[in-house]
């Protein structure tokens, strides 16, 4: 039995297989996971109900398993301050850069051929979606 807190087994191993440099995209519920996401990302599906898991719930864990070296965060429409950006900045700490993108250019973000994992979760809050950077242990 694995004693980390990220037991998910299709996670864990899409974790493994995605390298330092490579980017994981953790992805609100309203994310469209089929059209704005690399095609050779392994896709992991989370979203069992809505409400269910939010990204924050997925970051707590991955933070344990894997070293992050920057975030990218989705920009609302009208630049208004997002919610969970702060939940974000709370569990990755101030030695994570962070960089707010605009809508359609982090669609292109994650359509990039170094986004090697997204995980789809069930959260509801707007422009919650977020483009780890998987850094050095």
């Amino acid at each position: 039995m694995l004693k980390q807190t990220l037991q998910h087994p299709p996670l864990l191993s899409a974790v493994a297989a995605a390298g330092h440099g490579a980017r994981i995209l953790l992805a609100d519920g309203n994310f469209p996971i089929s059209t704005a996401v690399n095609q050779a990302a392994q896709v992991v599906y989370l979203n069992l109900r809505r409400g269910l898991l939010t990204v924050s719930d997925v970051l707590q864990p991955l933070t344990e398993t894997i070293a992050v070296e920057a975030a990218a965060l989705m920009q609302s429409p009208d630049g208004s301050p997002v919610a969970a950006h702060a939940d974000y900045r709370d569990i990755l700490g101030p030695d994570v850069p962070f960089q707010l993108v605009e809508r359609f250019t982090f669609y292109d973000a994650t359509r990039a051929p170094d986004v090697a994992v997204a995980v789809m979760t069930g959260d509801e809050r707007l422009c919650a979606n977020l483009l780890l950077t998987v850094g050095l242990p």
